[in-house]
């Protein structure tokens, strides 16, 4: 059972793919929506708007304690931000909201993924975070210009793009496989 944060943002794209790779998938709006998860997406959106819904629905303790359980976490776009040290304080990194500019400057490219076969994975870039800083316990995965885009952090893995666009479901297999190998230790 994979939640995806439902709050706001780009939360049904993921489900998509997530049921096309035989997960099943569970909006997550308020806590009792977490019980029960083997996984958790964040997708992308506004980290503003998706804040506040976190407040009013008193959602920081519970994801802090999925996440510090082990449940694996992927978090997209605004996702990451929404991990980062400034918002739940999850993941090791402090990322730079709109870092590649407007929604004009939206891009794709081709980036190399340690681990994933088959070439490169298509990454769509829509007013994107990039990670500013990172502490010595992340990966960094994938760069643009320099630019950490894709990060990891034990059971958290963070990208700066939007997989759920694109027609390349590796990104969402790997993070299904970790779900699967926590499963298997439990």
């Amino acid at each position: 059972m994979i939640g995806v944060v439902a709050l706001q943002g780009g939360y049904a794209a993921h489900a998509v793919v997530l049921r096309s790779l035989g997960a099943e998938v569970r909006e997550v709006r308020v806590p009792a929506d977490l019980d029960g998860l083997d996984g958790l997406v964040w997708p992308g959106g506004e980290s503003t708007t998706m804040t506040l819904g976190v407040e009013r629905e008193g959602l920081a303790e519970p994801l802090r304690a999925l996440a510090a359980s082990g449940t694996p976490v992927f978090g997209t776009c605004a996702g990451m931000i929404m991990l980062d040290r400034s918002h739940l304080g999850l993941l090791d990194v402090d990322c730079r909201r709109n870092a590649f500019g407007r929604q004009v400057n939206s891009f794709e490219a081709d980036l190399q993924f340690p681990g994933i076969d088959g070439g490169p994975v298509r990454a769509v870039f829509i007013r994107a975070p990039w990670v500013a800083d990172a502490g010595a316990g992340v990966t960094v995965l994938a760069s643009v210009d320099g630019h950490p885009v894709a990060v990891e952090q034990g059971n958290l893995l963070a990208v700066s793009f939007h997989p759920e666009l694109s027609a390349d479901p590796r990104l969402h297999e790997r993070f299904l496989a970790g779900v699967q190998a926590r499963r298997a230790r439990s």
